[in-house]
């Protein structure tokens, strides 16, 4: 999915590149001479989660099936011009989207609130972000990106003494990711408008182990890294 988005993006950057050729008027003339430049952005996500399981449990065959919803994101944007092709840029923000784990290796006749859980997640996102951008060709500019973030998760529970033997799944609060994209920049008569195509990914484990217990948890012990995976669409107004 996230290779097939990409794809698809730059497919659409050389199609728009093409056809910036034949722009005369342009637009906004003067806007990437400053040093300075401010904005804010909106957008949704498709954030799921990567796991992998313990080499030692791989022959019980444990399967974690997991299920995301459609999120939101939405921030501000500040942006130091380093060279007449290279910004760094600062995009506080938040983003929120929310899971279903299913374990299937669970009995299947459990019941529901054994087999899954529910695990809304909102970050606050703050990424630094290096942005590559083409020479300007009219009112276009196509551009790639890429960065690493510092994210805080307010719906974590990591300090919760409650495990998924109470029902809480249980994820780390402070969390490094890092992310790809690529995007046009858009030269309007008033502003900049800047869709991108970002894909955001972990680098370090999310998951909290369950308290011990006789027998061990059958939640959360098969798993060895769980960490957000995802894309989301990126609307900047500059």
């Amino acid at each position: 999915m996230l290779k097939r988005l990409l794809l698809l993006g730059f497919l659409g950057a050389f199609t728009i590149t093409s056809y910036a050729q034949e722009e005369k008027i342009l637009k906004l003339p003067s806007f990437d001479k400053p040093l300075f430049h401010y904005g804010f952005y909106l957008g949704v996500n498709n954030n799921g989660y990567k796991v992998s399981y313990k080499p030692s449990d791989i022959t019980n065959n444990p399967e974690v099936e997991v299920s995301s919803s459609v999120g939101f994101n939405v921030g501000l944007i500040a942006d130091l011009r380093l060279h007449n092709n290279i910004n760094l840029r600062f995009e506080p923000g938040l983003m929120s989207n929310t899971k279903t784990l299913k374990f299937n290796h669970i009995d299947q006749n459990e019941p529901d609130n054994i087999r899954t859980r529910e695990v809304g997640a909102t970050y606050l996102h703050l990424p630094l972000i290096l942005k590559l951008s083409t020479n300007r060709l009219n009112n276009f500019r196509p551009y790639v990106l890429g960065g690493i973030s510092y994210d805080y998760n307010f719906s974590s529970n990591e300090s919760n003494s409650d495990d998924n033997f109470a029902g809480e799944f249980r994820t780390t609060t402070s969390n490094l990711m890092y992310e790809l994209g690529i995007g046009v920049d858009f030269y309007l008569s008033y502003f900049k408008f800047s869709p991108s195509i970002r894909g955001v990914f972990a680098v370090n484990n999310e998951l909290v182990r369950d308290g011990q217990r006789p027998g061990g948890s059958q939640w959360t012990d098969p798993i060895d890294f769980l960490g957000t995976r995802g894309i989301f669409l990126h609307l900047s107004f500059e």
